[in-house]
């Protein structure tokens, strides 16, 4: 199965570097470049992408609002967004991620990473780099963030009484950056049982994906931040 790619960079330069790594690979092809937020949510409406890497500065409509309109938009529930990004504790990381990203990736990283990450988010099992991501969101709320803008983790907060003892535990080992196969050895049950818990948690939340639960877990004060 090809996983298809959409590139969002103002800078063509970059764009061309990242279709040239993404087109090497057999099971994967890029479907189309947007220098902008607006340009990407056509694009991603035309093509269906699998995987749209996201840059967030962007003049004219920015990844951020970009990433939203993707989230928002019901017929794109199945595209993941990944956050390009050159910072690594960044505010509009963590917005980007309340708006349905599902994950950042530093434009540092080396090319085996970017394909890793593509992998990942395509296949929808995991964050990427969890503990980056976890620890990014940690800080950030830990320094005042809230939900004042109506993201996912104002919605979750209504909604974790729907969650059972069970699903809540889960959550909470989710947020702190366990895979499945580590939640089944800590609870001593099967993967595929962590992963019918962490579906239907989703579910309740409407949560896109993994990393959407880290942001309610934390933001509804299920989790607490640590701050160092």
């Amino acid at each position: 199965m090809t996983i298809k790619v959409l590139l969002v960079d103002d800078q063509a330069l970059l764009r061309s570097a990242f279709r040239v790594l993404v087109d090497s690979e057999p099971d994967m092809r890029v479907v189309g470049e947007a220098s902008d937020g607006a340009q990407a949510y056509e694009l991603t409406r035309a093509e269906r992408p699998d995987v749209v890497l996201m840059d967030i500065r962007m003049p004219g409509v920015d990844g951020l609002a970009g990433t939203r309109m993707i989230s928002e938009d019901p017929e794109l529930t199945d595209v993941r967004v990944v956050i390009l990004t050159t910072f690594e504790v960044d505010d509009y990381v963590v917005q980007s991620l309340r708006n349905g990203a599902s994950g950042f990736l530093g434009k540092g990283a080396e090319p085996d990473e970017m394909l890793s990450a593509i992998r990942i988010a395509a296949a929808g099992e995991a964050l990427l780099s969890p503990v980056a991501t976890k620890g990014l969101i940690a800080k950030f709320l830990a320094q005042g963030g809230s939900s004042a803008d109506g993201g996912p983790g104002d919605r979750g907060g209504e909604r974790l009484a729907t969650l059972t003892g069970r699903e809540r535990e889960v959550l909470i080992l989710v947020a702190g950056g366990l895979s499945n196969d580590e939640i089944a050895e800590q609870l001593a049950v099967s993967p595929l049982t962590v992963k019918t818990h962490v579906n239907r948690a989703m579910a309740k939340l409407r949560a896109r994906d993994r990393s959407q639960l880290v942001v309610i877990a934390y933001e509804s004060g299920l989790v607490r931040p640590r701050v160092q």
